[in-house]
């Protein structure tokens, strides 16, 4: 998988602006392949950050758009971004085509990381709710959740990658399609048990309490934690805890959940010891939401956002999930009657679940087609 991503060597100098320049680079030329030149028109800038820029490009060659990541490069180490990104293969993961370096005329070296282009983002499409005064429909939160949480159940559980920003910025939805992807992994890392972190990681808004409290041994419940926040801003048309710095952040979390117990404080940082803290008792979880919200949904969000890490579900638990039993209906369908985007094609994050987790997240009728038989007998999958 990893050689047609394959490094070309050093292109051309002097691409330091982006619209419509043109980038060219060589791809192939591995294991007697033919090498082909590769060339980019850069046409709009779509994401800027600490990070470099990301744009929209065309690949005069096919014709094909592209999103395009440069990001500055330290030549002393190599990108983790680049490696990570180079394993994932995933429906619901952004999938990284190839990649190149590129150098400026101030001889800065740019690593460019070349993508699938989706044209929106879970953020955008909220905004476009809101600017309406509009709640998002039901069937695109379930849609848009379930797909976020059958991507984090690959990461985690096959590549054992954290994504560690996990926000609706980071969301890329097709708007034909109604395809959820999770991109930007420029903070992403695989967690090894008993290896120290960094704390100061995710945005504000989706940082989990343990995080807060300044954690370094957490596990990708931080990930279960941000895709719970991002389900109640789905939900609620706006951020659960819009906290304006850290220590209002964790207030804002207090205010829904109540103030974490020595016990749960205990879970999530064993060396915090400062247990100053108002006496806040938990807000109920069917009074953060409006009165017609489904049960399921509350109940879900409230499996996800538990002060104790190893509490909250996992990915793969959420997918399985009664609030998605929509999804799961044979006759399911788009608003405008079109099919679902593929929502079963389950990959390798299957083999450690149990049968009944299984039978649960593949229905009936997509078993049938798919001529298994054995799901419907629970003793044959261990």
């Amino acid at each position: 998988m990893a050689d047609d991503k394959e490094m070309s060597a050093p292109v051309m100098d002097g691409n330091d602006a982006v619209t419509g320049h043109i980038i060219s680079t060589t791809i192939g030329g591995k294991n007697g392949e033919p090498k082909q030149t590769v060339s980019y028109m850069a046409e709009r800038v779509v994401g800027t950050g600490s990070f470099g820029i990301v744009f929209q490009a065309k690949c005069l060659e096919n014709g094909e758009t592209v999103a395009i990541k440069k990001v500055l490069q330290d030549r002393r180490y190599k990108n983790r971004e680049l490696q990570l990104m180079r394993t994932l293969d995933h429906p619901n993961v952004v999938c990284l085509k190839h990649c190149f370096y590129s150098t400026t005329s101030k001889d800065e070296l740019f690593l460019n990381l070349v993508m699938e282009y989706v044209p929106e983002t879970m953020y955008r499409v909220l905004k476009h709710y809101s600017n309406m005064n509009q709640r998002m429909p039901l069937i695109y939160v379930k849609l848009y959740t379930y797909q976020v949480f059958r991507g984090l159940a690959y990461m985690h559980t096959v590549a054992g990658v954290c994504h560690r920003d996990l926000k609706p910025q980071n969301v890329l939805v097709d708007p034909l399609t109604h395809q959820v992807k999770i991109c930007d992994f420029g903070s992403a890392k695989v967690l090894v048990k008993g290896e120290a972190n960094i704390s100061y990681i995710c945005s504000r808004f989706y940082r989990a309490p343990e995080l807060i409290f300044g954690a370094t041994e957490y596990t990708t419940s931080i990930d279960i934690w941000s895709a719970g926040c991002v389900l109640a801003e789905l939900l609620l048309g706006q951020p659960l805890f819009p906290g304006e710095n850290a220590v209002d952040q964790l207030v804002e979390i207090i205010k829904v959940l109540g103030t974490p117990t020595r016990e749960e404080i205990r879970c999530m940082n064993p060396n915090y010891t400062d247990f100053r803290f108002p006496q806040i008792k938990a807000h109920p979880w069917h009074k953060v939401f409006h009165k017609r919200m489904p049960p399921e949904a509350i109940d879900l969000a409230s499996r996800l956002l538990q002060y104790s890490p190893s509490l909250r579900c996992t990915a793969l638990e959420a997918c399985a999930h009664p609030f998605f039993d929509e999804l799961r209906e044979p006759n399911a369908r788009l608003p405008n009657g079109r099919p679902l985007p593929p929502l079963f094609n389950f990959k390798q994050e299957l083999s450690g679940a149990s049968a009944d987790l299984v039978n649960r997240l593949i229905p009936d009728h997509i078993k049938r087609q798919m001529g298994l038989h054995l799901f419907a007998s629970h003793g044959d999958m261990t």
